[in-house]
Order: C-alpha cells, then sequence, then structure tokens
C-alpha cells in the first residue's frame, strides 16, 4: 500500500514521492510484486492491440511468449539501468529508482487501460488516438520525472533511464510479434 501511495504522488508530479522508498535492495526486490499487479492489465492492453496473445495463429504460443517479454523487460531494465546509473555516480540511489520505477509502472498501466475504454466503446478517429497519445505522454512524462526524482540527476539523465526502458519494451514487443507470425 505504501508504494501505491508513493505512486500516487509521484504521478501527480511530487518528487516527496520516492522518500517512501528506501535506497536498500530489500526494498527493490519487495517492489517487484507492482509487476505482478500490472500483468494483467499487460495482458488485457495487448489482447485490445491484437499484437498479443489475441493476434497470433497459436493463441497459447503467442501468450507465453507475451509473458516472456514482459517478464524480460521488467527485469531486464531493472538489471540494465544498474550500470547507467553507476556511470552517472547514482549507484547508491539504485535501488530506490526501481522500487519508486516498478510502483508508477502501476499508476502508468491503470493510466494506458483507462485511456483505452474509449475504443472499447467503439469511439475511434481523433478523440480515440488523443486520448491514446495522451496517455502515452503522461506515462513517458511520469518515467522521467520518477528518474529525476529518485537518482537526483538532471532531466537528461533521466531521459536515458526512460529510452533505455522503452527501447528494450520495443525490442522484446517487435519480436514477440515477428515470432507469433504477426
Amino acid at each position: 500500500m505504501r508504494g501505491i501511495a508513493a505512486a500516487l504522488l509521484l504521478a501527480r508530479g511530487r518528487a516527496a514521492g520516492v522518500l517512501a522508498f528506501a535506497p536498500t535492495m530489500a526494498e527493490a526486490r519487495a517492489s517487484f510484486v507492482a509487476a505482478l499487479l500490472c500483468l494483467p492489465i499487460f495482458l488485457l492492453l495487448r489482447g485490445l492491440s491484437g499484437t498479443g496473445a489475441a493476434g497470433g495463429p497459436d493463441a497459447a504460443r503467442a501468450l507465453a511468449a507475451d509473458v516472456i517479454a514482459y517478464v524480460c523487460s521488467w527485469a531486464g531494465f531493472a538489471l540494465a539501468s544498474l550500470p547507467l546509473a553507476e556511470a552517472m555516480g547514482r549507484r547508491a540511489l539504485w535501488p530506490r529508482l526501481i522500487a519508486a520505477w516498478n510502483w508508477v509502472n502501476l499508476v502508468q498501466y491503470v493510466v494506458l487501460a483507462a485511456f483505452t475504454l474509449p475504443m472499447l466503446l467503439g469511439l475511434s478517429g481523433l478523440v480515440s488516438d488523443a486520448l491514446g497519445l495522451a496517455a502515452v505522454g503522461y506515462a513517458l512524462w511520469l518515467q522521467w520525472f520518477t528518474a529525476r526524482a529518485a537518482l537526483g540527476v538532471n532531466g537528461l539523465r533521466a531521459a536515458g533511464f526512460v529510452l533505455l526502458d522503452l527501447g528494450l519494451a520495443l525490442f522484446l514487443s517487435g519480436l514477440v510479434i515477428r515470432l507469433s507470425g504477426g
């Protein structure tokens, strides 16, 4: 509950939200429960997009590929962000970044799911596209803001973490689509 409350502070642009996360490995490890909470939302979003498990000819294989890519992306960011934080002289704060990052991902997933409701209701075109773009923009901002607040780095350095996460997610998503025959 503390992680969600802190993530909601960050989601509203309040840097004090990161203070709820101790810069310890125990804190970082415990925050991975957020990945379990996000998994159903991820699968819903993938299914709605037609590129996930619902989009391939072999639904079980596509679902397995989606789940494997999800786990690899989530864990991969944590692993790949450590040398980046170390290069910036922020290794001691890396566990705080991971804890905050994991919990704000829950906020991002909920926002992305909420902004797909118009599509589910049959709305298409400009309104639906604008809402989707706004949700993605907000998610990117929230990651950037969280990295800045958790590590105490400037905007450009925080953008490096966002690009790392985005690049990893896009690579793995593309791989799943390609392997699923999409």
